[in-house]
């Protein structure tokens, strides 16, 4: 359809100034792209322009949704940045008229994957194009670069690559964004960071416990365990800001924030996704499930209030030379490499399930900065995803060797936290996991003896071919 004549069109288009598209859209400009804004709250957009700064000369705002087409270059290209679920298909539904076939849509929110399939789907059938990005970093991330996890069809990918490249965040000067394979890959990946995200804030939050609670350590000596854990193999983004966090002092009281902060945490649902696929998929990811169920306890504050009246307080104090920092580092080091190979593989399955070309060490390098996940190991692993495609991580000799040496400081912390009332989900969903990779002969065969007694499900056996035995309980 035929549209305004503008002067100067914008490279770019971004929906949505909310605090990630507002960042995001900063990033754009200060990048030396011309980009277009709105936001369905005019007001809004205004006070973002008067806010920008020198920058303002690059953004183009809008007061209606056809202007903001209209100032857009052809073939266009538009970022959402809006919330997920209802709101996204209601824009589409907004700019479908409005839009040319060869016209692009970008949503780079938290979005559903499977949302994101039935989008590229339905853009098939006759466009304009959709894809969905993946963006992690936070408000900062967004603003002075993110990792970027694209999905969707590789040559829509090929037209806005420059921009994504030239936003993201740089690891060795190397841009942390990729393509990394059709349809809702993009989104899948990011739904399994924010799962392992979960799952390592879930560890860090135990050993913070065993270190409150257990050791008597106070904020400060906490905080320079912390420090000094990310002098080392567990140098991250988590533990750098975990430091932070427990040294910090609240400036209304004086007390340390910690002790202020009141221990109901958040979630936004992108963990229970990664839960969710993992069981879809029938790919163990228990300790990520153990994080997200620990979130979901955390809420029940008042429960937990009763059940400390009821049974007494559960935590109760190491003794001296039973456990320390030195044995919670090999053991924070072991879950979290066992978290990662859970996420691996869970992407893996999902490569499959859908047929998707996913890059798997192409991820690891997407991850090594920008992102919440960033870490020191994430080079390691890409390296070792690379080596033999898919293996399971815990199987590469780098980090076989890693568990070996650090296994000892898992399975200690595991039971001395259990048997001092000290709650470790996450880390003993870890070693659990360790320990069942590591089995040669399970006890599934009882389960599948069960199986066949009640319901005549038949079963293998280890001594000739075929899957259809039974046992002699069974009913003619």
């Amino acid at each position: 359809m035929p549209h305004p004549i503008v002067q100067e069109h914008a490279e770019i288009g971004l929906i949505g100034l909310g605090t990630m598209g507002r960042n995001l859209a900063l990033n754009i400009a200060e990048n030396g792209y011309r980009i277009a804004v709105f936001n369905r709250t005019a007001q809004r957009t205004d006070q973002f322009v008067a806010k920008a700064g020198d920058l303002a000369e690059r953004l183009v705002p809008s007061r209606t949704i056809e202007e903001f087409v209209a100032s857009i270059k052809p073939p266009r290209a538009i970022i959402l940045m809006v919330p997920a679920g209802e709101a996204v298909d209601a824009q589409i539904q907004v700019l479908r008229p409005l839009l040319d076939p060869e016209d692009l849509i970008i949503d780079a929110g938290n979005a559903n994957y499977h949302d994101t399939n039935r989008r590229a789907a339905t853009a098939l059938s006759g466009g304009p194009h959709f894809m969905g990005i993946g963006v992690s970093g936070g408000e900062q991330g967004a603003r002075f670069g993110p990792s970027i996890m694209a999905g969707g069809d590789r040559s829509a990918f090929a037209r806005v690559q420059p921009l994504l490249e030239a936003i993201s965040a740089k690891f060795e000067n190397v841009p942390c964004a990729a393509w990394l394979g059709e349809a809702g890959a993009g989104h899948l990946v990011k739904t399994v960071h924010n799962g392992i995200e979960y799952a390592d804030m879930q560890m860090i939050a135990e050993v913070y416990g065993i270190m409150r609670d257990g050791l008597k350590l106070d904020n400060s000596a906490v905080a320079d365990v912390f420090d000094g854990w990310n002098q080392g193999v567990l140098q991250s983004y988590l533990i750098e800001i975990s430091a932070e966090v427990s040294r910090t002092r609240d400036p209304d009281t004086g007390r340390p924030m910690l002790d202020v902060i009141l221990d109901r945490a958040g979630q936004k649902g992108t963990g229970r996704w990664t839960a969710i696929e993992a069981l879809m998929l029938g790919t163990p990811a228990g300790t990520i499930e153990a994080a997200v169920g620990a979130r979901g306890m955390s809420a029940r504050l008042e429960e937990r209030k009763a059940g400390e009246a009821v049974f007494g307080s559960a935590p109760r104090p190491i003794a001296q030379g039973l456990l320390g920092p030195e044995v919670l580092e090999p053991a924070l080091l072991a879950g979290k490499i066992l978290c990662y190979a859970q996420g691996f593989d869970l992407i893996s399955a999902a490569a499959r399930q859908y047929g998707w070309a996913m890059p798997v060490p192409e991820i690891a390098r997407v991850w090594r900065a920008g992102c919440i996940i960033r870490s020191a190991l994430l080079n390691d692993m890409a390296s070792a995803l690379e080596e033999q495609p898919g293996r399971n991580l815990i199987l590469a000799p780098f980090f076989a060797d890693t568990l070996r040496r650090s296994e000892d400081g898992l399975r200690k912390t595991v039971a001395m936290a259990t048997l001092h009332g000290l709650p470790v989900p996450a880390l003993s969903a870890a070693l659990s996991y360790f320990d069942i990779m590591r089995t040669g002969r399970s006890t599934a065969n009882i389960i599948q003896g069960q199986r066949d007694f009640f319901g005549a499900h038949g079963f293998e056996r280890t001594d000739m071919p075929g899957d259809s035995f039974h046992g002699p309980w069974a009913i003619a």
